[in-house]
């Protein structure tokens, strides 16, 4: 028969304050590394600044039509593209986000802004005070603009009329009220890689490259998004459900558009005529800004989209 000893050895004593001291060490590393990472990071700083004064307003009006920027911006109730008093609503599953004022008013827009609080906004997604905006504003397309456009945008906006009144502020329930948390979504998704000519392209396509791919952020609204909001990459202009539950926003990859003759789609870019019917809701207003632009850039838009991979995206729900 064996026996067991009479004592058992005792476990070293546990060293509290030891421990407290290397937990409260790895939360501090913790918080330390959270905080680098979304440290908003401007895309213009204070030396670049002075420079990017003198733009180019009939260019902007351009870039202005190209960037949707009346969609969003203009007032709500009103049918002057013009007046950027802000206010509209985009309701989405992370709560209400409400278009800002971005007319030239020195107190309730952007009048007292510098154009390199501007190009900090569209590049970075940074705000004057050094917040990050949300992604509802598409910067996460406009990253890829040219500073130079950005600089010929301010300029046109300046010569706007100020709109008086603040939108209200966003509707946003808990965690999302945290801007610095968008720091860790922008590490994930926001791509700042400018948009490169293609040599093998001819001069419309690539300008059209640019319009689509960055000024006129088309995959912003015609592509699924994941659980975070960010796009799919892989579904990218495979279309899906509109984020407002209004319905289903189409498919323009060439699985769509591949039917589509390229006067077919300069045509839907000018009228909203489509070959089957004509575009309607948000689209009919983005349709006012390409209506506006160029015929050539509308050709170059056309080239463009008329190369782009089918996509599969995701699959329209069927009518009740």
């Amino acid at each position: 028969m064996r026996f067991l000893p009479r004592h058992l050895p005792r476990a070293a004593p546990v060293d509290v304050k030891r421990l407290a001291a290397g937990l409260a060490l790895v939360a501090a590393a913790g918080v330390g590394a959270f905080w680098l990472i979304t440290t908003p990071v401007a895309a213009v700083d204070a030396r670049q600044a002075q420079a990017l004064e003198a733009g180019d307003a009939a260019r902007g009006e351009t870039i202005f039509n190209a960037g949707g920027c009346a969609s969003c911006h203009a007032s709500p109730g009103q049918d002057q593209r013009t007046r950027l008093g802000g206010g509209l609503a985009l309701k989405t599953e992370f709560g209400t986000f409400i278009a800002p004022n971005i007319s030239p008013h020195p107190r309730d827009g952007i009048g007292a802004w510098k154009t390199a609080d501007l190009a900090n906004a569209m590049l970075r997604g940074v705000s004057p005070s050094g917040e990050h905006y949300y992604p509802a504003f598409p910067y996460t397309t406009y990253a890829h603009a040219k500073l130079e456009d950005v600089r010929d945008l301010m300029a046109y906006l300046r010569t706007l009329p100020p709109v008086e009144g603040k939108a209200p502020a966003h509707d946003l329930s808990f965690p999302f009220t945290i801007r610095r948390g968008i720091g860790l979504w922008k590490a994930l998704y926001l791509d700042t890689s400018p948009i490169l000519p293609d040599p093998a392209q001819s001069e419309s396509w690539n300008r059209g490259h640019y319009l689509v791919e960055a000024l006129g952020h088309c995959a912003e609204c015609h592509s699924p998004r994941n659980a975070l909001g960010a796009i799919v990459t892989s579904q990218r202009y495979g279309g899906g459900p509109d984020p407002e539950g209004r319905g289903f926003i189409p498919n323009i990859s060439g699985k769509n558009l591949g039917a589509w003759s390229h006067d077919d789609v300069v045509e839907m870019l000018e009228t909203g005529l489509t070959p089957d019917d004509k575009v309607a809701g948000p689209m009919a207003e983005v349709v006012k800004n390409t209506a506006a632009l160029p015929k050539a850039d509308r050709d170059a838009m056309a080239d463009y989209l008329k190369t782009l991979p089918v996509v599969e995206g995701p699959a329209r729900p069927k009518s009740p």
